[in-house]
């Protein structure tokens, strides 16, 4: 496929599975999913679902960063949280990381998540 690129950095945990960070095609960059892992640990962050939440947007941000973009540059949001209980929650953190125009979004309740986490993000930037 021309004009592909596969995006990559350390300061994002590294893919767990058969995915990358992220994929670039021509100037829209798609997201794969964050859960809120240390990238230097690989562990899932200690503490409640808003210390979850911030590692998941920190995460994404650096993927974001290594396209060459920012988390202002996502047109598209999708959320999966293991209890609906947070959605308050996720939108209060979630204000510390964007700002208007908020990028459309999603917000998914799941049975589970990898590793037990409570959160995680996904989403697409155009740049």
């Amino acid at each position: 496929m021309p004009n592909r690129a596969v995006i990559k950095t350390d300061k994002a945990p590294a893919a767990i599975g058969s995915y990358s960070q992220a994929v670039k095609v021509d100037n829209t960059v798609y997201l794969s999913g964050q859960i809120p892992l240390d990238p230097q640990t690989m562990e899932i962050v200690s503490g409640d679902f808003a210390a979850q939440a911030r590692q998941v947007f920190r995460n994404l941000s650096a993927v974001c960063e290594a396209a060459n973009g920012s988390l202002q540059h996502i047109v598209k949001l999708n959320l999966y949280l293991t209890d609906l209980s947070n959605f308050a929650t996720v939108n209060e953190v979630m204000a510390e990381f964007f700002e208007e125009p908020y990028p459309a979004r999603a917000a998914v309740g799941v049975k589970e998540l990898p590793k037990g986490s409570l959160f995680e993000a996904e989403g697409v930037m155009v740049i």
